[in-house]
């Protein structure tokens, strides 16, 4: 694996399944993203003053808050974020939101629109899966 490091970031590529992925923040205090070569490339530039901007481009697919503002909660955007992030540090902590929570702020939130193809796929597995039984 390649690494890159910054003040509360990190960015990994793996060469072995060429997946380039990204942290902001860490512990309970996270989120996980699925980057491209293009991000990955640029994050380190002398020009780019704020990494975890670029970085935030990218596609969420974890994100787990212990801020003292509330309870602790986690939310997955993508079940898959292990496969992704597999050198995280992540924690997950309090609550993990449920699937259909999750879907829902998927829908609402522009944030989130990358996500709602796969989002939208794994409903609908979800869906056959229960029909099945």
């Amino acid at each position: 694996m390649e690494f890159k490091e910054g003040m509360g970031w990190k960015c990994y590529f793996d060469p072995k399944t060429g997946i380039y992925s990204a942290q902001i923040g860490g512990g309970p205090n996270c989120d996980l993203y699925e980057i491209t070569k293009e991000i990955y490339d640029h994050v380190d530039d002398p020009d780019v003053q704020w990494p975890t901007s670029l970085i935030s481009e990218g596609r969420h697919l974890y994100m787990s808050v212990d801020d003292r503002c509330g309870p602790p909660y986690t939310v997955v955007f993508d079940s898959d974020y292990k496969k992704f992030c597999p050198w995280t540090d992540a924690i997950v902590s309090g609550k993990t939101w449920d699937e259909d929570m999750t879907d829902a702020a998927v829908e609402v939130l522009a944030s989130e629109k990358k996500n709602r193809p796969q989002r939208r796929q794994k409903r609908e597995e979800r869906k056959n899966q229960d029909e099945r039984e």
